[in-house]
């Protein structure tokens, strides 16, 4: 048994063996949880992955203002004909997809027009790994390009 620094042994009453010893315990359960949290490589990643997302999403969004900030200054520096010939082809793109989907609902049958939905929800839903396929398909195609 340890004993207490500046005691003879035998000089400890029961009293202070009992507090020392729940001391001496609740110390080794501390130790223990701290090594069962390093020891736990699952959540140490999960903690690492979390930190990582939230620095991406921030640098996203700084870079969404940024481009946010850009975009209006461009606007802000085209004359006024550009800007009305750019608002008229919206317009125009605008009224020529409204007739398209009128067309496509009217023409298209119900099986398709389902598949089709469907399709463009599991794009909305799995925009980046759509986008990160494109870009290795671009990739390829440049890498293949070059060899010719």
């Amino acid at each position: 048994m340890t004993q207490l620094p500046d005691e003879e042994p035998g000089d400890a009453g029961p009293e202070e063996l009992r507090e020392h010893v729940e001391q001496t315990r609740a110390e080794l359960g501390a130790t223990v949880a701290a090594l069962a949290a390093k020891a736990d490589v699952k959540a140490r990643a999960q903690e690492k992955a979390t930190a990582a997302r939230e620095r991406a999403t921030a640098k996203a969004d700084g870079l969404r203002t940024r481009v946010a900030d850009v975009a209006h200054q461009a606007q802000d520096k085209l004359p006024d004909p550009v800007k009305d010939k750019a608002a008229h082809a919206a317009e125009r793109a605008r009224a020529k997809a409204a007739w398209a989907d009128r067309l496509w609902h009217e023409k298209a049958p119900e099986p398709v027009q389902r598949k089709t939905a469907q399709g463009a929800r599991m794009a909305r839903d799995h925009r980046g790994l759509l986008l990160a396929g494109a870009g290795a398909a671009v990739l390829v195609w440049l890498a293949c390009r070059r060899k010719e």
